[in-house]
């Protein structure tokens, strides 16, 4: 498996499994289809309230004894709720005990939006905690205690524009080594790819494929498949694949982690032999040009202008 290196020279996977949505029995048996088949990263969130279930899945493949925590590289995710400096920690420690691990390879701030202790999801106004009473620098600061206390060996963030992570560069004391961001060919965020560059940030790329299972109410009437684009599918034959591991291969062959969500045996494994495709010049420059700035997760979900989210991804 190909790798990412981190500033202090630790490797991450850069091919994961993501989990997003995936519940009980089926991600179970998917994380434990995934491990066997040779992935070693596993992605995850406190909201995703499926911390418990892979829990369980990695603790059966350690009792297997083929497969120790070492081997693995887990990632999971702060939620909006848990910003303030008093629960950053506990979060984290509460995700631990869920995944059954007594240490986290990555730990993100999954957005830069606050909400009120204990609410999942914001129904009301009054569910937001101000951008000013609660700054990302200040939950920051507890990450990077986190991991000063061997609770994460790696923290980082996840949907940071560069303004946000300019922001917060003049206010931390480590620059977050992660950004995990909506990345596919229709979406290339190059100028956010070059900053985090820059500044040694590694990318991981949600919704690499389009995340066309989410929610109706999160869908554009007229949202273009990525499967579908002649570009894509060309290439896909050219190489004679399916068009799915001509985008998992094009975020590799770019140095960005790619987290593809499955939970069908068939395409975990086709997923995992994507890292193995050599996508060539002319291919990466046909890939280059499909680029729209086109989002899947628009993030407006959680705008609320008054309580100084007024754009999520603000450049």
């Amino acid at each position: 498996m190909k790798t990412l290196i981190f500033r202090d020279g630790n490797l991450m996977p850069a091919l994961g499994l993501g989990t997003w949505k995936a519940k009980g029995k089926e991600l179970k048996s998917a994380v434990k289809t995934a491990i066997r088949v040779g992935y070693r990263h596993i992605d995850t969130a406190a909201v995703y309230g499926n911390e418990e279930v892979i829990g369980e899945a990695l603790a059966e493949i350690f009792e297997e004894g083929t497969i120790q925590r070492k081997d693995l590289f887990i990632t999971t995710k702060l939620w909006n709720d848990s910003h303030h400096p008093d629960h950053v920690i506990p979060a984290l420690t509460t995700s631990m005990k869920k995944l059954g691990l007594n240490y986290l390879d990555l730990y993100l701030i999954h957005w830069p939006v606050a909400f009120r202790h204990g609410t999942a999801m914001p129904s009301h106004i009054e569910d937001y905690v101000p951008l000013s009473e609660i700054p990302s620098e200040v939950t920051w600061a507890q990450m990077e205690e986190a991991k000063k206390l061997g609770l994460a060996k790696h923290i980082g963030v996840s949907n940071f524009s560069v303004k946000k992570l300019n922001s917060l560069m003049q206010r931390c004391g480590e620059m977050p080594e992660v950004n995990q961001i909506e990345l596919h060919p229709l979406l290339q965020q190059n100028t956010l790819r070059d900053f985090c560059k820059e500044h040694h940030i590694l990318l991981m790329a949600y919704s690499p494929l389009g995340s066309g299972d989410r929610h109706a109410s999160m869908k554009a009437a007229d949202e273009p498949n990525l499967f579908e684009l002649p570009i894509v599918k060309t290439i896909a034959d050219k190489h004679g694949v399916h068009p799915a591991q001509v985008l998992i291969a094009w975020h590799i062959c770019m140095g960005v982690c790619v987290i593809p969500k499955s939970t069908t045996p068939k395409n975990i494994e086709s997923n995992f032999k994507a890292a193995q495709l050599k996508l060539d010049a002319e291919d990466m420059a046909q890939l280059g040009q499909l680029d729209r700035n086109y989002r899947y997760v628009t993030g407006t979900f959680f705008e609320s202008p008054e309580k100084g989210y007024s754009n999520v991804f603000d450049e």
